[in-house]
């Protein structure tokens, strides 16, 4: 039994791991020319689903890491950026540059 857990502990660790190594080779200005806040949620949306899912969800549901639907009712945007860029729990710190934690942290800010 104590192998089971050790293998499903190894799987979701590897997983988080490969997910926050995801291939980001287009480096693109996601903001337009305005400069609006839609082109970098927009942004932060694309950067979750390239790093965060693995935990998280596809829908924000949670799984491996928490459930993340209504996080913004319950953070404000710089404590969400806090927490992806130092981690928190089993979340490892710095998986995506600040950078990308920005984005993510605005996107996410807005789910309430």
């Amino acid at each position: 039994m104590k192998s089971k857990w050790a293998l499903l502990i190894l799987v979701l660790t590897m997983s988080v791991l490969l997910a926050a190594c995801g291939s980001n080779n287009s480096k693109k200005d996601s903001s337009d020319s305005s400069g609006s806040s839609k082109a970098s949620a927009s942004a932060g949306e694309e950067l979750y689903q390239q790093s965060c899912i693995g935990c998280h969800g596809k829908d924000l549901e949670g799984g491996g890491g928490p459930n993340l639907q209504e996080v913004g009712g319950k953070y404000d945007e710089a404590k969400i950026e806090s927490i992806i860029k130092n981690g928190r729990g089993n979340m490892p710190s710095h998986l995506v540059s600040d950078e990308d934690a920005a984005k993510i942290a605005k996107w996410l800010s807005q789910k309430k």
